[in-house]
């Protein structure tokens, strides 16, 4: 029986042409035929192997996530919500000149010029805004150039691409910031690697991923608040809790309040089949905070999910040099995240099912998941 196709022709059909690519750049950079471009992965020639690493690196590539999940983490640390909890904690940046350039807390911003600084890694892989609120991926090998690089825009930094070519080309540890889908594609690369012997992914320390609701398109994104903005500079944007309904716009001219009506159309397609919300496959996942204070006093403070012993020693590290500050947890906070978790899930295996016409056919996922079952 001939082998099954599983390349550049099957990733077009599957993911790129049915509107499931995440943008992540786990395709990119393997073979000089696919970029990232304004938000898009594009082709320059057809590549005709029939199995190739941009179908099997593609985090909406079916994949079996139970055996993911058993080769990289404790078992019984694994929850059906939102993956492996070793441990969960809520903390900030101390230095408060770290905390005024991040995303809330500066908990990731910190880490990972701490992680530099001890020489954990030699490269940590960031994302920074090009021109017109552009995301690209970013190396920092300076501790002190990490601060600056922590602010979201809400859209998909193609960070991988970046990832797939220094891991070739260097053979310094890496450390990487990234969404839900690219810390899946680097589970699915330490898998393979496994399979086949030692490779670039070896260079890969630690991931730290983001807890991420949905990503923008940035086209849409731009023709929204090119109408909003006038000639005001953006100089940030947050999504306070829902019962705000808003995404805040900050710019020099002062906030602009944006109803999520307006921005829902904006999100990404592919986003609405994603069922991981915490990014389950990294090693920390880090988010917003969520506090009986109210909005004002959560923002400047993190969750942090602990996942991995490579996650833990870098948190213990971290609270021994005294680079992060904690805090109480409030009680019920992990519960909740678990509800939003297994929330997530139900949707997008809701809008598979749409998407497929059959419940027995989740598209990238397997029912028979554990994680999916009962759905």
């Amino acid at each position: 029986m001939e082998e099954k196709s599983r390349g550049q022709e099957e990733l077009q059909g599957q993911v790129v042409r049915q509107g499931l690519c995440t943008g992540c750049g786990a395709c990119v950079g393997l073979c000089p035929y696919q970029a990232s471009y304004e938000d898009r992965i594009v082709l320059s020639n057809r590549c005709d192997l029939k199995s190739g690493r941009c179908y099997a690196f593609c985090p909406r590539t079916p994949a079996d996530l139970e055996s993911l999940r058993e080769a990289l983490f404790d078992k019984a640390d694994l929850t059906p919500e939102i993956g492996a909890v070793k441990g969960f904690t809520m903390a900030r940046a101390r230095d408060p000149r770290i905390r005024e350039k991040a995303q809330h807390g500066g908990t990731v911003t910190a880490l990972m010029g701490l992680a530099l600084k001890e020489g954990l890694i030699g490269e940590a892989i960031l994302t920074e805004t090009g021109e017109d609120l552009l995301p690209r991926g970013v190396r920092v090998n300076d501790p002190e150039k990490v601060s600056g690089h922590g602010k979201s825009r809400f859209v998909v930094s193609p960070v991988l691409g970046l990832f797939n070519r220094l891991a070739g080309d260097d053979q310094r540890k890496i450390g990487i910031v990234g969404t839900p889908g690219q810390a899946l594609a680097l589970a699915k690369m330490r898998l393979q690697t496994a399979a086949e012997g030692r490779g670039p992914i070896d260079r890969l320390q630690f991931v730290v991923g983001l807890f991420c609701g949905w990503a923008l398109s940035w086209e849409k994104l731009q023709a929204l608040l090119r109408g909003k903005t006038g000639n005001s500079t953006i100089l940030g944007m947050d999504i306070p809790p829902s019962r705000y309904h808003s995404l805040q716009v900050y710019t020099t001219s002062g906030t602009i309040e944006v109803s999520l009506d307006e921005v829902t159309p904006c999100v990404r397609e592919a986003c609405w089949s994603c069922f991981d919300m915490t990014a389950e496959f990294s090693d920390l996942s880090v988010g917003s905070a969520r506090l009986p204070e109210g909005w004002e006093e959560a923002r400047h403070w993190n969750q942090i999910i602990v996942r991995t012993r490579a996650g833990e020693e870098l948190l213990e590290l971290a609270k021994t040099k005294g680079i992060l500050e904690f805090r109480e947890l409030p009680e019920g906070n992990l519960d909740r995240l678990k509800r939003a978790g297994l929330n997530k899930k139900r949707n997008a295996v809701r809008n598979l099912v749409k998407r497929s016409g059959s419940e027995d056919d989740l598209v990238y996922l397997d029912r028979r998941d554990r994680a999916f079952q009962g759905l």
